[in-house]
């Protein structure tokens, strides 16, 4: 079954207190465009994410959420110095941190910079349409630009809020010739 891929570029979450450290108290996010989870948008805001080789300007993803955490490829991550471990988003016990740079101040957080691992968004009545259950790996086939593959590894994610998408981040839409998003297939191993 048909399935559409995004591909997640590097991005931050914050806290609504780094969130005032670095553009001021009480500061809220100006969304520049809705995404394709429900609730969830892209910001006109960024922030500057530094690690011990150098740094890179980093879009923030709103709403803000419980704990700050930044999401690179491991292109991204090996540029800037940081060995970010591969994660699922929200598993950020013992991952490296980095210092945070915005226009009203900075922050330097102990933890939560990782390579966000490839997962699938079902609703339940989408998961059980697709035949997959919360956790489980599948993979997702692609054709496009001469580079077919199939990525293995990917985790189904089912919750209510969910909106039908695969996230792969740059590194792995390059692999795979995207420009854009696309339908991929769901295969089941």
């Amino acid at each position: 079954m048909k399935i559409m891929v995004e591909t997640s570029a590097r991005h931050i979450h914050l806290t609504q207190a780094d969130l005032d450290t670095l553009f001021g108290p009480g500061y809220q996010l100006t969304a520049k465009k809705a995404l394709s989870q429900p609730g969830q948008f892209a910001c006109v805001e960024k922030v500057e994410v530094v690690g011990p080789k150098s740094s890179i300007k980093l879009s923030i993803l709103g709403p803000v959420r419980p704990e700050t955490q930044v999401e690179l490829a491991k292109t991204d991550a090996r540029s800037i110095g940081i060995d970010a471990p591969l994660r699922m988003s929200g598993h950020l016990e013992g991952t490296p941190g980095c210092k945070l740079i915005g226009p009203k101040g900075e922050v330097t957080i102990d933890h939560g910079v990782i390579i966000a691992k490839r997962h699938a968004h079902f609703t339940p009545e989408q998961a059980v349409e697709y035949g997959v259950t919360d956790g489980e790996v599948i993979g997702i086939k692609l054709d496009y630009n001469e580079r077919s593959l199939v990525f293995g590894d990917v985790i189904a994610r089912v919750s209510k809020t969910a909106g039908l998408a695969v996230h792969i981040d740059t590194d792995e839409a390059n692999a795979a010739g995207l420009t854009g998003t696309v339908d991929g297939e769901v295969v089941k191993f």
